[in-house]
C-alpha cells in the first residue's frame, strides 16, 4: 500500500514538473530520461539518462528560466560587537539614574549602543556567549520563485538573477528574550527555554556572474557563480517554549536592519550545488555588530 502511494506521489510530481511520456516504461522530465526496467532477479529498477538533444536545444535560447529553486542550509554569524567596551560602560555608568540613562542612550555599534540594546549591570556584564547559536538547529531555507540565466558568451559565461525569499532561523543556546519597543532591548531571562529562536525573512534579489564549463552536457559540467544580493526585511518574530510560559510568539522588527547587502555564490558539478551567502551589513540596526552567513545545498527547480 505504501509503495503504491509513493508511486502516485512521484507520478503527481512528474506531472506538475512537466513530464513527457515517451513509452509505458519511459518518462522524461526536461533533460532527464527515466526508464523503468528489471534486474537479473526480476526486481523493478529505474535508470536515469541525460537527454543531450534537450541540452543542445536549450543552447539555442539565450534566456533560460528555472522555477522554484530551493536552498537548504544552516545559519551563523560573525560577531564583532564591543563586549569589553559595553562591560566598562555598564560598570562606570549610572543605570539607577533614569535621566542619566536616557541621556546616554546610543543607536550606533559603539559600546554605548550595545549597552542600549542589551543593558547589563557592571557586576554581571554582557558576554558573547549570551548570543551563541545552536548551529545544527539554526536553519536557512531560501525559495527562489524564479531564476533566469542570460547568455553572455557561448553559454559558458552567463548572468544569473533571481527573486525570492530568504528565511533565517537563529536558534539561541542561552535564555535571552527580545523585548519589543523603541528601543528594543534584549534581556537575560529567568526562565529556561526548550526552544528560543529569532526568525527573520527577507525579500531578496541576487545578481551573479556564472561560469559553466560544459553547457552541452550539464550533468558533466563544473559550474560556479559569484555576485551580490540585496534584501529587504519583510517579517521578524521570536518563538519561545518553556514549562512556565508555554509557547510565546512575538512579532516585531526588533530594531533589525531593514536592508541587507550580501556576497552570494554557488559552486557545483552536475546536479549538485553548494551555496553560500555572507552579509556585508549587520543583522541589527545598532548595538550588536553581527554579520550573518549561511551555507548549504541548492536544488535546481523546474
Amino acid at each position: 500500500m505504501k509503495c503504491k502511494v509513493l508511486r502516485c506521489l512521484i507520478l503527481l510530481l512528474f506531472i506538475c514538473a512537466g513530464v513527457h511520456a515517451q513509452t509505458a516504461d519511459t518518462i522524461q522530465v526536461k533533460g532527464l530520461i527515466i526508464v523503468q526496467g528489471k534486474d537479473a532477479k526480476g526486481k523493478r529498477i529505474f535508470k536515469v539518462y541525460n537527454d543531450t538533444a534537450y541540452a543542445r536545444t536549450q543552447l539555442k535560447r539565450n534566456l533560460q528560466t528555472r522555477w522554484f529553486v530551493l536552498d537548504l542550509g544552516y545559519n551563523n554569524y560573525i560577531d564583532r560587537s564591543d563586549y569589553n567596551g559595553a562591560a566598562a560602560y555598564a560598570l562606570y555608568g549610572s543605570p539607577s539614574d533614569i535621566y542619566y540613562d536616557e541621556l546616554n542612550k546610543s543607536y550606533t555599534y559603539s559600546a554605548a549602543g550595545l549597552n542600549t540594546l542589551a543593558p547589563r549591570t557592571g557586576s554581571s556584564p554582557l558576554t558573547p556567549s549570551e548570543f551563541k547559536l545552536i548551529a545544527g538547529k539554526s536553519v536557512n531555507v531560501n525559495i527562489w520563485l524564479f531564476q533566469q540565466r542570460l547568455n553572455i558568451y557561448r553559454h559558458k559565461l552567463n548572468l544569473i538573477y533571481s527573486l525570492g525569499v530568504e528565511m533565517n532561523n537563529y536558534r539561541f543556546a542561552r535564555n535571552i528574550t527580545y523585548v519589543p519597543g523603541y528601543p528594543t532591548t534584549i534581556m537575560r531571562d529567568t526562565v529556561s527555554f526548550s526552544k528560543n529562536k529569532l526568525f527573520v525573512e527577507y525579500l531578496s534579489v541576487p545578481v551573479m556572474l556564472n561560469f559553466n564549463s560544459n553547457p552541452a552536457r550539464p550533468s558533466r559540467a563544473f559550474k560556479m557563480s559569484m555576485g551580490i544580493m540585496g534584501g529587504y526585511l519583510v517579517k521578524a518574530r521570536t518563538k519561545q517554549i518553556s514549562k512556565e510560559r508555554g509557547k510565546v510568539k512575538k512579532v516585531d522588527d526588533f530594531n533589525l536592519n531593514k536592508w541587507r547587502l550580501s556576497i552570494t555564490g554557488d559552486v557545483g558539478y552536475g546536479p549538485v550545488k553548494l551555496y553560500g551567502n555572507f552579509a556585508l551589513t549587520p543583522l541589527h540596526d545598532y548595538g550588536l555588530e553581527q554579520y550573518p552567513f549561511s551555507v548549504g545545498l541548492r536544488f535546481n527547480g523546474f
